[in-house]
């Protein structure tokens, strides 16, 4: 099975993600990922990458697009894989549909992480974490027994810098601007599952779950 995952910042993907792959056998696969690895590799691909990186640019969607069959050009993926943050743009998503139908391959589901902004503001600019043990608290559905300091470890408890209301409404933008063509690319083809992503992450699981299975 062949899965894309979409969402807003702070929407849950990545749980999710990690749930999905665990419970479906998948590949993950996130362009961070695979840019990384291809400039830890020195592949010419990724030699042209890191010229972008280092410039603190945008890599280029024919650069991802390069990079993305690179991947493919790998045999674990064939039992299925599960996309992450990519593509974000109807462009790439079109991009990826040619790379896929060149290698007999499609997508069976894309899962959109539905969730208001308003609630995305309370899950990011809530967000707290520890710098010791890493546990995540929220103050505003999670909090910690005593202000400030980490249940687990008694450590206090820092706000990551770019978990601010202006960095939020600056991604939530741009998220929206390019998110709404890619989805409704994929409405045409009749592959989104809308979950409601407000939901714990229990409830969303069994829902896209139950979908998925009804794929198989």
């Amino acid at each position: 099975m062949n899965l894309l995952i979409i969402g807003a910042p702070g929407a849950g993907k990545g749980t999710m993600s990690d749930i999905l792959i665990k419970n479906f056998d998948l590949v993950h696969i996130s362009t961070g990922d695979m840019l990384r690895e291809a400039v830890k590799n020195g592949t010419p691909v990724g030699k042209i990458a890191q010229g972008y990186m280092n410039a603190g640019a945008l890599v280029p969607d024919e650069v991802i697009h390069d990079i993305i069959v690179e991947r493919f050009s790998k045999d674990d993926l064939d039992n299925g894989f599960l996309f992450d943050g990519y593509p974000r743009t109807k462009a790439q998503a079109e991009d990826l549909s040619l790379i896929l139908k060149q290698l007999n391959k499609k997508i069976d589901a894309v899962i959109n992480l539905d969730i208001s902004d308003e609630d995305l503001v309370k899950r990011i600019t809530g967000r707290r974490l520890c710098p010791a043990c890493g546990e995540i608290y929220n103050i505003y559905y999670k909090k910690p027994s005593k202000e400030g300091i980490c249940d687990k470890c008694g450590a206090e408890l820092i706000q990551r810098k770019d978990d601010n209301l202006e960095s939020l409404e600056t991604r939530l933008s741009e998220y929206h601007k390019n998110t709404q063509p890619l989805i409704e690319y994929y409405e045409e083809m009749d592959l989104v599952k809308n979950t409601d992503a407000s939901k714990g992450v229990d409830v969303v699981f069994e829902e896209i779950r139950s979908f998925l299975e009804g794929l198989c």
